[in-house]
């Protein structure tokens, strides 16, 4: 890996982010609603309105506005709400750390489940452990989050009492506390994840088990656990680093459901909020973050993919 490449990829997140912005501007100005009147309400006069629009830059060009705007946030300013009157950049970073939060414990437990649970299956090829870990996440792909999320609820909140169904308590108030009420949302989110992510591994090991330097390797003599873990389990972990970094997407924007089951107020549940009252600021800072953690996110999974994969050369 060259580091022609790195700025390479860096130039094209950066394209990225900008292409990203342009299309969340343009959207969000075409949709219903207008700032001025959210500001005022329905009985302002127009002298009131156009003095709002006059002060906020609405009457000017959509182009020096978009120019505005982009300045602004690559100064760290993503505007001020229209229903609460705050800066939405400091809101909208507050929440994605607790989508991030959801996401990297829900991953980690994804990992420790699906890693053994995909190897083993790959190592037991067409014998009862792979049949019962590919029944089981077959179950794990077809249940759908909102369906996960109140079975989990009704036996764990509900029925044993053990854990709280709702609610959120940030880390820095009570870190047990906050650690039971993540507890059902991430175990939501991880069925479908686990499922996919191991078939995924079972697959991927299957085939490069059956290549000529795992039998070269066996051949050499080295245990079937050096086989297994040093030669096939790397290779067979590159397709999954790819398949982790778009997971890390769907837990950012794709667990709205499960955001709003369990009341955990993560930067999904504040853009749906955004969007349900036309809070056309906060929906530009919510689509434009959650972008660039998805960017951020792809180009590490790229750095590592490079990293790990010796045989293609990254100009």
């Amino acid at each position: 890996m060259s580091l022609s490449y790195l700025l390479k990829r860096c130039g094209l997140t950066a394209y990225t982010l900008i292409v990203v912005s342009l299309i969340v501007f343009a959207v969000t100005q075409v949709l219903p609603g207008d700032a001025a009147t959210m500001l005022l309400g329905e009985n302002a006069t127009p002298a009131a309105l156009a003095a709002v629009r006059d002060r906020l830059g609405l009457d000017a060009p959509i182009w020096v506005q978009y120019g505005h705007w982009l300045g602004g946030v690559l100064q760290g300013d993503f505007g001020t709400s229209l229903r609460t009157g705050q800066a939405v950049g400091p809101v909208m970073v507050e929440a994605l750390g607790r989508s991030l939060l959801l996401a990297v414990l829900a991953i980690g437990f994804m990992l420790s489940l699906a890693l053994p649970l995909g190897i083993l299956a790959a190592v037991r090829r067409g014998r009862a452990a792979d049949l019962l870990v590919g029944f089981v996440s077959y179950i794990g792909v077809s249940l759908p989050e909102f369906v996960t999320a109140t079975l989990f609820g009704l036996l764990f909140a509900d029925w044993l009492q053990w854990l709280p169904a709702t609610g959120y308590v940030p880390m820095t108030e009570n870190p047990a506390s906050s650690l039971a009420h993540l507890v059902l949302p991430v175990l939501t989110v991880s069925v479908m994840l686990i499922a996919h992510v191991s078939r995924m591994v079972r697959s991927e090991l299957v085939d490069v088990l059956h290549t000529d330097y795992i039998r070269a390797a066996r051949l050499k003599g080295l245990s079937a656990r050096a086989v297994l873990l040093k030669h096939g389990l790397r290779n067979a972990l590159l397709p999954t680093i790819t398949i982790v970094a778009l997971d890390v997407g769907y837990l950012l924007g794709g667990v709205i459901v499960v955001e709003e089951i369990f009341a955990l107020p993560g930067i999904g549940r504040q853009l749906i909020v955004a969007i349900e009252a036309r809070d056309l600021p906060a929906i530009q800072a919510g689509a434009l973050i959650m972008a660039a953690t998805y960017s951020v996110v792809n180009f590490a999974a790229d750095v590592a993919y490079a990293w790990l994969d010796k045989r293609i050369q990254y100009d």
